[in-house]
């Protein structure tokens, strides 16, 4: 990865966590889950999905279902970044004269399925894989997932049907902040090994740190041969990740930000973040 394009990665990602932060106010959002996927869709729509603002409805593009829908405001900030929508659709965040809301709607422009009910998805991207399939075309179905939503038991139904199937046009990403709404997932119903009981349903399982750029090239270059057999991709990621004052906390599950409040989060946002850009960019070189 050059350091133009590393470059390029995190000043999106900064720009999509501070729409998060001011969609945190006047009614509130998820906004710790929200910051753990952020890098996750930034470098999965710039760097492997074959889709763009002109193919939205391309048959031939490759499918992005957000199925912990919770999540959505990453997902309608990075919308905006690349074009999808126009960005000042995201003051109408839980307006009644809009679609932007808690979750994912495909009156939105991108939105491929809504969600919110945690689990059902994969089931819907298995769907889509098979038709493709079918079809004979060659595009990708991608299905990112929360990690407290494995305790859902259609996930595991979905798995041992997409491996009976072969599915090897479908790749589901963990993400894995170790959070489930306002406590730790391994104090409710601990999740590990979840590579090994992914590799035990028939799937090629991977880690990686789903905060690192570099390492999700590495990861992606490499995942996405595997024929026969789905993909999943386990990323470790913070809840709250850019944040640190509220990041790992279980009270930062759903937020509702004065605008004060906001102002200085994101203020706190950007001194993190050019820290971070430092760091990564003196390792790459």
């Amino acid at each position: 990865m050059t350091d133009v394009t590393l470059n390029h990665l995190q000043q999106q990602a900064l720009r999509v966590r501070e729409h998060i932060l001011r969609m945190s106010t006047n009614g509130g959002c998820f906004t710790g889950a929200s910051l753990s996927c952020t890098d996750l869709l930034v470098y999965l729509y710039n760097e492997v999905l074959n889709i763009g603002a002109d193919m939205l409805d391309n048959p031939s593009r490759d499918y992005l279902l957000l199925s912990k829908g919770h999540d959505v405001p990453a997902l309608y900030g990075l919308f905006a970044e690349l074009g999808f929508i126009d960005a000042a659709r995201l003051d109408n965040h839980l307006s009644v004269t809009d679609h932007v809301y808690w979750h994912p709607n495909r009156a939105i422009p991108g939105v491929e399925f809504h969600s919110g009910s945690l689990g059902h998805l994969l089931s819907v991207g298995i769907g889509i894989a098979l038709d493709i399939r079918l079809r004979g075309g060659s595009n990708r179905v991608f299905v990112v997932v929360g990690d407290g939503e494995l305790n859902e038991g259609t996930i595991w139904e979905g798995c041992l049907t997409a491996a009976a199937y072969g599915l090897d046009n479908l790749i589901v990403i963990v993400d894995r902040n170790h959070f489930q709404a306002n406590v730790r997932t391994e104090d409710l119903i601990p999740l590990e090994p979840i590579t090994t009981k992914f590799e035990a349903f028939g799937w090629t399982a991977h880690t990686v740190d789903g905060h690192s750029f570099t390492a999700l090239e590495d990861c992606f270059q490499g995942a996405l041969v595997n024929a026969g057999r789905p993909t999943a991709v386990v990323a470790t990621t913070q809840r709250g990740a850019g944040v640190p004052s509220i990041a790992e906390r279980a009270d930062r599950w759903f937020c509702n930000f004065t605008a004060e409040e906001v102002g200085n989060l994101i203020d706190e946002l950007h001194g993190r973040a050019a820290a971070e850009l430092t760091s990564e960019t003196l390792i790459v070189r």
